[in-house]
């Protein structure tokens, strides 16, 4: 097939993924990235030709999509996270729009103006970028742990690149707080929740390709929040607050957590987009 316009070389991508049952959607995504253009540049330059590098830069992505089922956003090597691109890579969990919707009820729901929060297991970092930079007309001390030095890397790339004042720390969960003696008024966390045994029915593209320090904990997928949950005592203020992303059949396990080690606390779970438990916020 002889392809010499932008709309013949999205036509030809959009057909050949569909046919090895991939999303079509992945050639705007590949197009736009490789030609540095928005969707408006697209429809304008839709017509136009196309320069061989770039068509074939193209082809290459496309097939290599299709053959290896590798993210989109690896060969980008950017997502779109509450309104910004962030760096992403194999080193850290690719961004969902479940995790927007914490970030959301987490702004929603502290109205404070001096405020210490962390974000646990931060990965690419962007629930702590996020919220530093939506907290930028407050008086806020970001801070962020994890446990991979890889994933760290991303995560302060991610912010120089916002210029997101957010303090990383290298270590598990809470341990590098506690260690310092540090005190904060917010947890979040969107931490590994999958349990091993559910690992085979996990699409390819999250099982291969997303690492694995980020998707799995042990005891059915509650390991992680039971770690924090032990340690938020040791490092939050009177009246904190934690917010966690859950899996979607975990809401009653962890709020039996919370109320264990927080007997008093007032525990809310919210629902995802798609009606689905995906959301704890507890205020102690």
């Amino acid at each position: 097939m002889q392809i010499s316009t932008v709309h013949g070389a999205l036509e030809w991508a959009s057909s050949f993924l569909q046919k090895h049952n991939c999303e079509p959607k992945v050639a705007e995504i590949l197009l736009l990235h490789i030609m540095d253009w928005s969707k408006t540049d697209l429809i304008i330059h839709l017509r136009d030709s196309i320069a061989e590098d770039k068509l074939a830069d193209f082809q290459q992505k496309v097939e290599q999509h299709t053959e290896t089922k590798i993210p989109v956003q690896h060969l980008t090597g950017v997502e779109a996270f509450y309104g910004r691109m962030f760096h992403v890579n194999k080193h850290v969990l690719i961004p969902r729009p479940e995790t927007e919707e914490l970030v959301q009820q987490v702004i929603e729901a502290v109205d404070k103006t001096n405020i210490t929060c962390v974000d646990i297991g931060t990965g690419s970092g962007v629930i702590a970028v996020t919220l530093a930079k939506e907290w930028e007309n407050r008086q806020i001390d970001m801070l962020a742990t994890d446990l991979s030095d890889d994933a760290l890397q991303v995560a302060k790339r991610n912010a120089a690149k916002y210029g997101a004042k957010v303090d990383f720390y290298h270590g598990s969960f809470l341990e590098p707080l506690i260690d310092q003696g540090k005190k904060v008024d917010i947890i979040v966390s969107n931490p590994p929740y999958i349990a091993y045994e559910e690992a085979e029915s996990l699409s390819d593209t999250v099982k291969n390709f997303d690492p694995e320090l980020a998707l799995f904990a042990d005891q059915n997928g509650l390991a992680a929040y039971q770690q924090i949950i032990h340690q938020a005592g040791r490092v939050l203020n009177k009246q904190g607050m934690i917010f966690f992303e859950i899996g979607h059949q975990q809401a009653e396990a962890v709020i039996q957590l919370i109320k264990q080690q927080f007997p008093n606390s007032e525990v809310t779970i919210f629902q995802d987009i798609n009606g689905k438990d995906r959301m704890v916020r507890a205020m102690l």
